[in-house]
């Protein structure tokens, strides 16, 4: 998709309202979606980041930046939520089906971020190894 219409997609996106209770995919349903996939998602404007989702409710989270976080996740009242290796507090998200995949909301601060699925892989995310020092 050319940059202009990409953006232009991603406004009119923004401007829908969030998905109600009731159209939050349960953690069956995104279990079924998004396992065995990569998913590259948009936010504010541009890419925001990708997660790897594996077997067993296991993730790996980068920023594309080559830095990756492995974690897990498990659902929780309606949401999805999400722990990292770095950090024990969870990561809840509402998710929702929308036009060309999935949205979400961080629900631990709704006002600050909400990611639309760009795309996907059945491929490996790209992760740096581990730093090593002298």
């Amino acid at each position: 998709m050319l940059p202009a219409l990409r953006l232009a997609v991603l406004s009119l996106l923004a401007a829908l309202p969030a998905a109600a209770a009731e159209d939050r995919l349960s953690a069956e349903e995104f279990e079924a979606y998004v396992t065995g996939r990569t998913i590259y998602y948009s936010g504010g404007g541009g890419e925001y980041g990708a997660e790897q989702y594996l077997s067993g409710r296991r993730v790996i989270w980068t920023f594309l930046d080559g830095n990756c976080a492995e974690g897990r996740w498990y659902g929780e009242d309606g949401l999805i939520c999400f722990v990292y290796d770095y950090d024990p507090v969870p990561q809840c998200w509402s998710f929702w089906r929308a036009p060309g995949g999935i949205a979400a909301r961080f629900e631990n601060d709704p006002a600050q971020t909400e990611l639309y699925e760009l795309r996907q892989s059945d491929g490996p995310l790209y992760c740096l190894g581990p730093e090593v020092g002298a």
